[in-house]
């Protein structure tokens, strides 16, 4: 946890706050701070800064701080990520929320197995958990936004085309690919399949859109390791 993240009801005044949930067990056995010291503290969603401990005991810390830092600048991305293995999602979203990517949209693809939108860690609550923990890591306190869309062909016939206009649209597929493009700060709209890869119909359908089909070299990456590579390639983080 490189931040703490801060919430609207941890304040008790204008510039004091009181933790006593899973942050303090974390600033407890990691950071075990003494009384003066400062902790990097940002509020969800508003500016990071500094929290000097005013006051520590078994159960609560009370900081005061002032937050006066704006959080890291946005990647200029919208993520078409076709849903993941509820094992593998947890790493996927805590790593997408740590680079940056603030609009997210969990796709259906045929590769995607039917039970995985069963799954209780797509819950408000479950996602949200993953993204805190991205943002924590990385020093940021804007919360991604997640969309779920369980059918392909309407998301990419009804959604799609005004999501992706006047952006970089592309689709990372493995053959007959384009080489990825060089960095660049232009808005992009990126679509990234299950394990498996889009199959052919639904590259074609992203292609009808506007997307160009790259792809990251010869090797095959997991997804949970391909979506780092690719944001990585694409812009200047």
């Amino acid at each position: 946890m490189n931040l703490i993240l801060l919430f609207a009801d941890d304040f008790t005044s204008e510039n004091e706050v009181i933790i006593s949930d899973r942050r303090f067990h974390h600033i407890r056995s990691v950071h075990q701070p003494e009384i003066g010291e400062t902790l990097k503290v940002g509020l969800l969603n508003g500016n990071r800064g500094q929290g000097e401990v005013i006051a520590f005991d078994e159960k609560q810390i009370r900081l005061c701080v002032e937050l006066n830092q704006a959080p890291p600048k946005p990647l200029p991305l919208t993520l078409l990520l076709a849903l993941p293995r509820p094992k593998m999602m947890k790493r996927t979203l805590q790593t997408i929320a740590a680079m940056g990517v603030k609009e997210i949209y969990l796709i259906n693809s045929y590769r995607v197995d039917k039970s995985y939108w069963s799954s209780p860690l797509l819950k408000p609550e479950k996602i949200e958990e993953q993204l805190l923990l991205g943002l924590e890591q990385a020093g940021d306190t804007l919360m991604p936004k997640v969309h779920l869309r369980k059918r392909f062909k309407p998301f990419v016939e009804d959604e799609l085309p005004a999501i992706s206009a006047d952006t970089r649209a592309l689709v990372a597929h493995p053959y007959h690919a384009s080489a990825c493009p060089a960095e660049s700060e232009q808005p992009t709209t990126l679509a990234v399949g299950p394990e498996g890869g889009f199959i052919a119909y639904e590259v074609e359908k992203l292609k009808e859109c506007g997307f160009e089909a790259i792809h990251i070299g010869e090797r095959i990456l997991r997804v949970e390791n391909a979506v780092p590579v690719l944001l990585a390639r694409l812009f200047p983080i």
